[in-house]
């Protein structure tokens, strides 16, 4: 494997860390500055309105050669997390929170023109699917590292970890990823011509339904796991190891698949096969072998959703590629987001807590139809 593709890898999965991480200890967060849980959950949403913010923020740079680009942006990942260690209160971390956000979409949307650009042909959708494996490996690895910290020391060391990693992403960006000259100036308005064309929205569907298809039952598999399969909280740090998995091998194989056959087909068929995959979530939840099975194959068609879309998009936002790509991961909170609350909603209806899964199966069905749409009727050569 390219050095160049791993000094790509290290950033993606520090920000996995940053983005999941604070979810493992939430707790420990509020019992150091003294609020409430549910105070302290404005720290992921200071996180998710750091991405949004930032990913429009490429229009500013993108002039920029990409390699200086990359570099400005995990220096940006590595201060944003370095703050927020040293946090005084909650209003520092929450602004912490929110500069450490402010890089994610951003170097998404970049780094998969990188790994585009530096990967040879027909290998190009796995090029990208490594640079999104960091993000995979870091909920097998660093989230559950990050929570161990976090308990054992001090949550602040969590943050710290992060911005050692990023430190060492900046090093390994600026060693190995070659010199590569700025994407064509398209001015402002160029920058956003691609929205014009269906296709990239049909794009931007699939992320943010398939997503939400498994995210409805993936915000509460917790509760799932210890009050409806029967396992102890002990356990719960092993399934999301299964998890993890899931999605590293979805990412991995979903890539392999999209340089043989048309991505949208691929990530088509993938949101498609959730139509079974959730039902059967649902109704095998009480069950804990078969719980632990779906707890890697539902993650897995996650994954194998996102990550050949990053890819795709690069193609159909020609003259916007950087925000193309960085939309992606705009898509991908917003859908976790919203996904979330939906999950929530089916629960206080007195539905169940496996009940999320049962409101993920309209989601899927949507982002499938709009993949295949896409490849029926919007096709891009090569795609």
């Amino acid at each position: 494997m390219k050095k160049s593709l791993i000094a790509l890898a290290v950033p993606t999965f520090c920000l996995g860390i940053a983005e999941f991480g604070m979810m493992g200890f939430l707790d420990d967060v509020a019992r150091g500055l003294g609020i409430g849980v549910v105070e302290a959950g404005r720290l992921i949403s200071a996180y998710s309105l750091g991405v949004a913010v930032g990913a429009p923020g490429l229009i500013v740079l993108r002039r920029w050669p990409m390699r200086r680009l990359l570099l400005l942006l995990t220096a940006l990942m590595c201060v944003g997390n370095a703050c927020a260690a040293f946090s005084p209160s909650f209003l520092a971390l929450l602004c912490s929170r929110f500069l450490s956000g402010l890089p994610h979409g951003a170097f998404f949307g970049a780094g998969a023109i990188v790994a585009e650009r530096i990967a040879p042909e027909g290998r190009k959708a796995m090029a990208v699917a490594v640079m999104v494996a960091g993000m995979t490996v870091a909920n097998v690895v660093g989230v559950p590292l990050a929570t161990f910290l976090a308990n054992v020391l001090s949550w602040r060391m969590a943050f710290a970890v992060v911005a050692l990693g990023s430190l060492l992403a900046f090093l390994g960006i600026k060693a190995w990823v070659p010199r590569l000259d700025p994407l064509p100036d398209t001015g402002i308005k160029g920058q956003f011509a691609f929205l014009r064309e269906p296709g990239p929205w049909l794009i931007y569907a699939g992320v943010f339904f398939g997503q939400a298809s498994v995210y409805c039952w993936l915000s509460y598999i917790s509760p799932v796991m210890t009050e409806v399969a029967g396992f102890p909280q002990s356990a719960m740090t092993g399934i999301m190891v299964v998890v993890g998995l899931g999605m590293v091998v979805g990412n991995a194989l979903s890539g392999k698949l999209a340089d043989r056959y048309p991505a949208a087909l691929v990530t088509g068929v993938t949101a498609a096969s959730l139509l079974l995959v959730m039902p059967a979530v649902y109704f095998l939840a009480p069950f804990k072998v078969p719980s632990v099975v779906l707890a890697f194959i539902a993650p897995g068609c996650l994954f194998a959703v996102g990550g050949p879309l990053q890819y795709l998009i690069v193609r159909y936002a020609k003259g916007g590629e950087m925000l193309g790509g960085a939309g992606i991961q705009i898509a991908f909170n917003v859908s976790n987001a919203v996904s979330a609350s939906l999950g929530g909603v089916a629960i206080h209806m007195g539905l169940g807590l496996a009940s999320p899964a049962l409101v993920g199966v309209p989601f899927a069905a949507i982002g499938a139809s709009a993949l295949f749409l896409l490849y029926r009727k919007y096709p891009v050569t090569g795609a």
